[in-house]
C-alpha cells in the first residue's frame, strides 16, 4: 500500500483544515490507519487513529473534541478534520497504515504501523 497525504497549509488560530490520506496499491490486509505529527525539534507524536475498515477511533488528548478522523472505504481515503486549530498544532502531519490486526489503542503507537506516507505541513499562526 502507498499513502499520499494532502490538505496542509497556512491558517490562523481558530481556523479549520481537512487533511486527506489517499491509499493505493494493495489495501487488503490493512487494519489500522493513523495520523501522527512532528513539530520542529520534537519527536513524532500520535494524533488520531481509525480501525480499518471500521469505525473505532482513538485520539490524543490534545486533539479530542477538535479533530475527527474518518474513512471512506469505497475511496480508500482517510481524513483528518481539524477544527479550532492552535499554534501548537503546527507540524508536519503524516498518515500511516498498519497491517497488524489489533485493538484501537495499539494504533496510538508508531511502531504498530509499517507504511508511512510523506507528510503535509500545517502551520497555524496566532
Amino acid at each position: 500500500v502507498q499513502l499520499q497525504a494532502s490538505g496542509g497549509g497556512l491558517v490562523q488560530a481558530g481556523d479549520s483544515l481537512r487533511l486527506s490520506c489517499a491509499t493505493s496499491g494493495r489495501t487488503v490486509g490493512t487494519y489500522g490507519m493513523g495520523w501522527f505529527h512532528q513539530a520542529p525539534g520534537k519527536e513524532r507524536e500520535f494524533v488520531a487513529a481509525l480501525t480499518w475498515p471500521g469505525n473505532r477511533t482513538v485520539y490524543a488528548d490534545s486533539v479530542k473534541g477538535r479533530f475527527t478522523i474518518s474513512g471512506n472505504n469505497a475511496e480508500n481515503t482517510v481524513y483528518l478534520q481539524m477544527n479550532n486549530l492552535q499554534p501548537e498544532d503546527t507540524a508536519i502531519y503524516y498518515c500511516a497504515a498498519s497491517s497488524y490486526y489489533s485493538s484501537a489503542i495499539r494504533y496510538t503507537q508508531a511502531a504498530t504501523y509499517n507504511t508511512w506516507g510523506r507528510g503535509t505541513l500545517v502551520t497555524v499562526s496566532s
